[in-house]
């Protein structure tokens, strides 16, 4: 942690701060759609301290207020957080060598997080990049995912407001950085059409779980 105490680049300064605040503005809106959905307070802040992810978090609770079950819910998100395997391989050296702060080293794992660490070429710059965003990340996102949920009591009905389609809007916007790939773009469609073709005869949850389907057209015709 010293070399965190010691970071003084402003660079990485400014962009953990600028992500801060777009991760602020979506934990904000996480927090205040799960309430207004229906769920308790407690639901959405206990979810972000013990998972702490983003789109599983929004996927999760979006399939139980869509009426699905816990099964599927939990189901998507674990598949949504595959990808953290690979990335916990990729930082595994800036993790420390105790086991209480590579256990929580490997809770504050993110697509941001990651990136910040291997944006550096030594592994102290890595360690210092990977912590300063990982524990801002944290602090923020839980902080506005509870200020978000609080504030959320006040929202009457959410189909009124538009904010039913708050939920799939921000798992577009997550996703499309990755649509920037061929074959992610062909999974991606592969799924949505089996999704589509599911919805009106499968209960909610399962048709998502279904559009994986896309992933393995391509894998097996590549």
């Amino acid at each position: 942690m010293r070399s965190l105490l010691r970071t003084k680049d402003p660079r990485l300064l400014r962009d953990v701060t600028l992500v801060c605040l777009a991760d602020g503005v979506v934990g904000a809106s996480f927090g205040a759609l799960a309430v207004a959905g229906g769920l308790p307070v407690w639901v959405p802040v206990a979810m972000s301290l013990l998972v702490f992810a983003g789109a599983a978090q929004f996927s999760a609770v979006g399939i139980v207020l869509a009426g699905g079950g816990p099964v599927a819910a939990v189901a998507t998100g674990l598949l949504l957080n595959v990808r953290n395997v690979p990335f916990g391989l990729a930082v595994a050296d800036v993790l420390g060598a105790n086991r209480l702060t590579r256990a929580f080293g490997a809770h504050l794992i993110s697509d941001e997080t990651v990136a910040f660490a291997l944006a550096r070429s030594d592994r102290a710059g890595r360690r210092a990049a990977f912590w300063l965003s990982g524990l801002s990340l944290y602090a923020v996102w839980n902080v506005c995912v509870l200020a978000g949920a609080l504030a959320g009591k006040a929202v009457g009905d959410t189909d009124a407001l538009g904010l039913d389609a708050a939920y799939p809007a921000v798992l577009i916007a997550l996703v499309l950085p990755a649509l920037r790939d061929a074959g992610t773009r062909r999974a991606a469609l592969l799924g949505a059409a089996v999704a589509l073709a599911a919805t009106p005869l499968l209960p909610p949850g399962l048709p998502v779980l279904l559009a994986l389907a896309g992933l393995l057209a391509v894998r097996r015709g590549s």
